[in-house]
């Protein structure tokens, strides 16, 4: 048969942008089969680039007239051909990855300075991918050995080393080849066969830049065939020929969007002016199309614009439908962006979001969300963020360390665990059994939970049967010290996921709740399926490792939404966005380093070393997205957006954006910087309605509070240490005693200052009844004996207990000669002594633990407080920490029942802080009566209806915080402010 006429050169054609390409494409072979026979356009064959590509071919075809379909077929398909060809099977590319991080780990082994033991699997994926580009290229290791890096740093030398791994890989697998390497030979010998007996049907590749070496020598190929035709996405029709002999040097022009068009066409003999218009279809804009073609011209740009510029011509018309949003933030830019496609929704156009910036487009669809708006975003979920994939990481992890109270909780409130298939009401009572043991070991601990934890948690509560020895069977005692084979590791993590996923309550073997269902759990469960086919060639590996691994192949699946999207909005990425065709197209995220994004660092060559082996260029990327850049600005109607700043500094415009505004800006006679004014106008309409709709209700601040609750309301019975909170802080003691609000412990304890203080009173109440017991046992030796004992009972964290010890030997000597002094002056009489006083005629009881009381032989009371910090001056404890000050009142009101009423001779705070520190408690100007007469007057002016527990009322600091200042709404007020009184019924 007979699509085109026949000719003695290559056949060349293309869609120029702004032309939808699969419609052009489809449209374009219906007319020329139109005059043929019915069944001569199902001998057509359409090799295409992409599956997203072919299904939009299908689909054009599918809307008629009804015909018979072409033959469509995909590039990688080619390589199904090779079995038939004698060519050995492909190798798993997972099976790569595993051996040739096997290999690199030997090569760090041995010598541990040539990368970091963390780097592995990024070295290894680095590697299999200049692998699969040397293959495509047609680049041996050879090569690779022969580069001249005589004038290089010694980092190419060792990079060396690391590639010449790549000769022991394929050593290892004489009997297989990689998949780019497959498809290469498949292309080559397709196109020997080609030589003798060209086929006679119509061969058209479609779609494809050629940007990679195999690619590129097809295409060739087929443009030489009898009927052999490529068309190309995308061609700059505009662009002087000039201009296209400029673009054949690849390390000068690789970043510009029409390269690989002027490479082919050089290849083929060719002249740009011989490639062809597959269809009539015209442009959206060819005004803004000439703009773009000048604007993204290689360097020396400027001398273009000053040649060329003048004859632009229509740029009104060029920038009619282009708006320019140049947003302050991220926030900003994309609330625009929601707010306009919010509108396309209500108008009922198409409307596509386009950038590489992820976190952009999850910003915008939770835009989108607040009018529920679900778009159709393209690349999905990661797997790895998806329930599946997080609920695999997090079991992966309890292999690495102790288990942590907030590892345990992440995996029990995990809507995965416990979701077996028997009863609905056990997943139920499995998070309130975990709701009641998230309290207990908030108040209780301990930090790193144990199977003693789970079983004492058990005792005396009606628990669902088995779920404490589920517990312990599945999250105590995880970790693993040693390295095991991969194979071992596979199957220790489905065993410990499936068994937690189903619960306690299995009734069947093999049950595993809902962890592999679902299209996320589908697709869990293909990759570690494939993880445990190739598991074998992973080797031995750390827990650590291990979870690298895994987080790493995860990383690598991705999952669309389940939920029905939104059909006209749509998010794409750039490879999306060359099959699709849409009323208004978005590009956002318009800054350097994200749309061209920033280019990966190569560990293992340079640019030069690249171009010197036939490898492609790091430019090569960043012309694709010139490519994609060029062919989505030609749209019907464009939004071009960016952010001023990031959330961490200032940002640089995208080149292509810059170089478009620069040479508007340059061209004021023609109308250019005019139109360039209105798309900025058009964009800040959009940002000013944004910001319009982000402005907050303005709502009164609250006051500053002092609630006057009743009288009879009011705490009856405070400790010592809540008179200084009293003083300083009396809305604190309103909301514990009144409200009965107590703070929620953390989660994850931690060796703070409060458990050292409780740990350190103890040492020394231990060491010093000890002493007493054996006054031989009043040494350094066993002070520190006793710490280190205790502190291995109660301080389960390593570094904080070397700390800890340390500081107790430094003042350890010191302390026993203060000690012995103190023992001189009177004998400890109790520690840790429980008192309890009532202020007459007040209704109130003053509580306290004295840490020490000693006795002389005149009978007069000696009081001493530890304190680890820093211990209060006097100045502080006559105005405010007076707890000392109301012991010693205490006692000598009797409150300690077994030393009954006793004259106190001193009082003073011991400081156990990096240095021995004694402060003596200003008995002789704060006597013991005067103190307690003030304690009733301070306690009897609460029990006034009148006065009101006011928030933060003498605090030492203003950036000290307080348990309730949230409550108290701290920061809506200062302390400027006047307290409001509030009376409470």
């Amino acid at each position: 048969m007979m699509l085109f006429e026949p000719q003695d050169s290559p056949r060349v054609f293309a869609v120029p942008n702004g032309v939808d390409f699969p419609r052009a494409l489809a449209q374009g072979l219906i007319q020329r089969s139109r005059s043929l026979p019915p069944e001569n356009l199902a001998r057509v064959e359409v090799i295409l680039n992409t599956s997203r590509m072919m299904r939009r071919c299908r689909a054009l075809f599918e809307e008629g007239p009804a015909l018979l379909l072409p033959r469509m077929r995909l590039l990688i398909d080619l390589a199904g051909e090779a079995s038939l060809q004698g060519l050995p099977p492909a190798l798993p590319p997972l099976r790569r990855r595993l051996e040739l991080s096997q290999l690199i780990a030997k090569l760090l082994d041995a010598q541990p300075d040539l990368a970091a033991r963390s780097s592995l699997y990024d070295l290894s994926d680095s590697l299999a991918n200049l692998v699969d580009e040397m293959q495509s290229e047609g680049v041996s290791t050879e090569v690779i050995r022969n580069l001249d890096i005589s004038d290089m740093s010694g980092h190419w030398a060792r990079a060396q080393q690391f590639i010449g791994i790549v000769d022991q890989f394929v050593d290892l697998h004489s009997d297989t080849v990689d998949t780019q390497a497959r498809q290469r030979q498949m292309v080559e010998t397709l196109i020997a066969k080609w030589e003798v007996d060209p086929p006679q049907h119509p061969v058209i590749l479609a779609g494809s830049t050629g940007s990679r070496g195999t690619t590129h020598m097809l295409m060739e190929a087929i443009a030489r065939l009898p009927q052999g035709a490529v068309v190309l996405p995308g061609f700059d029709f505009e662009q002087p020929p000039e201009v296209w002999h400029h673009l054949r040097d690849a390390l000068t022009s690789e970043d510009h969007p029409q390269y690989r068009f002027a490479k082919l066409v050089a290849d083929l003999d060719m002249d740009p002016g011989d490639v062809q218009r597959w269809s009539p279809d015209q442009p959206a804009s060819p005004a803004r199309n000439r703009l773009v073609s000048l604007a993204l011209r290689p360097a020396p740009v400027t001398h273009a614009w000053m040649s060329e510029g003048p004859k632009l011509t229509e740029l009104d018309k060029a920038c009619a439908d282009v708006t320019l949003v140049e947003a302050a933030n991220p926030r900003a830019e994309a609330l625009a962006i929601a707010l306009r496609l919010r509108q396309a929704a209500e108008d009922g156009k198409t409307a596509a979001l386009i950038s590489p910036d992820r976190m952009l487009t999850r910003l915008v669809s939770a835009a989108l969300d607040r009018w529920g708006i679900l778009p159709d975003d393209s690349a999905g979920l990661p797997l790895q963020l998806t329930p599946p994939g997080r609920f695999l990481r997090h079991v992966a992890e309890l292999f690495c360390r102790p288990l942590t109270a907030d590892a345990l909780l992440t995996l029990l409130k995990h809507p995965l665990t416990h979701d077996g298939t028997s009863a609905a009401a056990a997943r139920g009572e499995h998070l309130r059994h975990t709701r009641d043991f998230e309290l207990d070991l908030r108040r209780n601990g301990p930090p790193f939970p144990d199977a003693a934890s789970f079983a004492a948690f058990g005792t005396d509560r009606a628990l669902t049967p088995g779920w404490t020895a589920w517990l312990s069977q599945n999250f105590a005692d995880q970790q693993v010290a040693k390295t095991l084979h991969l194979t071992d590791w596979v199957a220790l993590l489905r065993t410990r996921a499936e068994a937690i996923a189903a619960g306690s309550q299995v009734l069947a073997e093999g049950e595993c709740g809902t962890l592999w269902d679902k299209k996320a759990g589908q697709e869990a469960r293909a990759v570690f399926s494939n993880l445990e086919a190739e598991a074998a060639y992973g080797g031995a590996m750390s827990a650590r490792d291990f979870a690298d691994l895994l987080s790493a192949i995860l990383s690598q699946g991705e999952v669309r939404d389940r939920d029905a999207p939104y059909g006209s909005i749509m998010i794409w990425g750039t490879l999306e966005a060359r099959v699709q065709g849409a009323d208004l197209v978005i590009l956002g995220g318009l800054n350097e380093g994200s749309w061209p994004e920033a280019a990966k660092p190569d560990p293992w060559l340079n640019r030069q070393l690249r171009h010197q082996a036939g490898l492609l260029l790091p430019e090569r990327r960043i012309g694709l997205s010139a490519h994609d850049f060029q062919q989505a600005i030609a749209a019907p109607e464009v939004w071009l957006t960016r952010a001023a700043r990031s959330d961490e500094a200032d940002t640089v415009a995208s080149r292509w954006l810059n170089r478009l505004t620069n040479l508007l800006s340059g061209l004021p006679d023609q109308g250019g910087k005019a139109a360039l004014d209105a798309m900025r106008q058009r964009g800040q309409e959009w940002l000013d309605w944004a910001e319009a709709l982000e402005q907050p209700t303005e709502l009164p601040s609250a006051p500053r509070p002092s609630p006057r609750p009743p009288v009879a309301s009011r705490p009856r019975r405070l400790t010592i240490t809540e008179i200084p909170r009293l003083i300083r802080d009396p809305y604190a003691v309103y909301a514990k005693h009144v409200l009965r609000l107590k703070p929620l412990n953390p989660l994850v304890q931690e060796p703070d200052a409060l458990l050292r203080g409780i740990v350190v009173h103890e040492i020394f109440e231990v060491f010093i009844r000890d002493s007493l017991e054996d006054p031989s046992r009043l040494t350094p030796e066993y002070l520190i004996e006793t710490a280190r004992s205790l502190l291995e009972r109660d301080v389960p964290w390593p570094v904080a207990r070397m700390l800890w010890l340390s500081r107790i030997q430094r003042l350890a000597g010191e302390f026993i000669l203060a000690e012995q002094n103190r023992q001189a002056r009177g004998k400890p009489l109790k520690l840790e002594a429980l008192g309890e006083a009532r202020l007459q005629p007040l209704d109130f009881t003053i509580a306290c633990r004295a840490d020490r009381i000693d006795q002389d032989d005149r009978g007069f009371l000696h009081l001493y407080d530890y304190k680890t910090g820093a211990p209060p001056s006097e100045a502080q404890q006559k105005k405010f920490e007076k707890q000392l000050l109301i012991e010693a009142a205490m006692a000598e009101e009797g409150a300690f029942k077994e030393i009954g009423p006793a004259e106190v001779a001193r009082a003073a705070f011991i400081g156990l802080g990096s240095t021995l520190k004694e402060v003596p408690a200003p008995l002789q100007d704060q006597p013991p009566a005067k103190i307690w007469e003030e304690l009733k007057q301070l306690i009897g002016a609460y029990f006034e209806q009148d006065q009101g527990y006011s928030s933060r009322r003498m605090v030492h600091r203003d950036d000290i915080a307080g348990d309730y200042d949230h409550l108290a709404r701290f920061g809506e007020w200062d302390r400027s402010a006047t307290p409001e009184p509030e009376d409470l019924t």
